[in-house]
């Protein structure tokens, strides 16, 4: 199963108020593993920052003046997602900016059947929150000392390893013993078994001839319905 984790900055808040895409960060999980395969992207917004946007995530105007704008990345940020499940902390609003860039092209949307939203997923867990991404990293122990401001790229690295433990743990998935290793044991052990030589001169037993008939006097005072009896029986056959 492959999923994508990613987070966006954008110019603000709302997109239907012109409000743009400025980064996209992303991380791929395999059977909820990270596979080490990233997508980050800076983009062009073609309008100006707000100094409210700047404080947030720190990109400028003249830093991403250079930059592509969505039109130009929009093909391979598609071949990098693919279809896989979409992870999003506070889903809605990064998907109504991926949404809002389609649209301009002419693209179709990403169906909400495809998103999941670790937000939604931590207010479940934790109802008394906070849930907040770095509440969360702070809850499990996650280490944000990279996080100096937000970041596409570095938000969805973080939001990787909370999405992990909200499921259940880093690696739920993960198996430790596979089906190759419980046959080479068995075939071990059966070798092994086939190397036992049985003896050709029993044991000397351990208990003595004294031993014996003292145990023998501790059954007849115990009646006809002891159950020793009949494990004598059996011995005696």
């Amino acid at each position: 199963m492959r999923e994508i984790v990613f987070d966006t900055e954008t110019t603000g808040l709302d997109p239907l108020k012109g409000d743009r895409l400025v980064e996209i960060g992303c991380v791929e999980l395999v059977n909820h593993l990270p596979t080490g395969q990233t997508y980050h992207v800076y983009i062009n917004p073609e309008r100006s920052m707000p100094a409210e946007a700047f404080r947030v995530h720190g990109l400028s105007d003249e830093f991403l003046a250079d930059k592509p704008v969505f039109s130009a990345v929009v093909d391979e940020f598609e071949a990098f997602i693919g279809d896989a499940m979409l992870i999003a902390h506070n889903a809605t609003f990064d998907i109504n900016f991926i949404n809002a860039e389609f649209a301009r092209l002419g693209k179709p949307p990403v169906a909400p059947a495809r998103v999941i939203d670790t937000l939604v997923l931590a207010r479940r867990k934790h109802p008394m929150g906070p849930n907040s991404l770095d509440a969360l990293c702070a809850r499990y122990g996650i280490d944000t000392a990279k996080r100096t401001v937000h970041g596409g790229l570095v938000d969805s690295e973080l939001l990787a390893e909370v999405y992990l433990e909200l499921i259940g743990g880093r690696q739920p998935d993960l198996v430790l013993v596979t089906d190759e290793a419980v046959a080479a044991a068995e075939a071990e052990f059966t070798a092994a078994a086939a190397l036992v030589v049985p003896r050709s001169v029993l044991l000397p037993p351990r208990v003595t001839d004294a031993e014996r008939a003292a145990h023998g006097q501790f059954i007849a005072k115990m009646g006809e319905s002891a159950l020793w009896r009949s494990y004598a029986a059996e011995g005696a056959e």
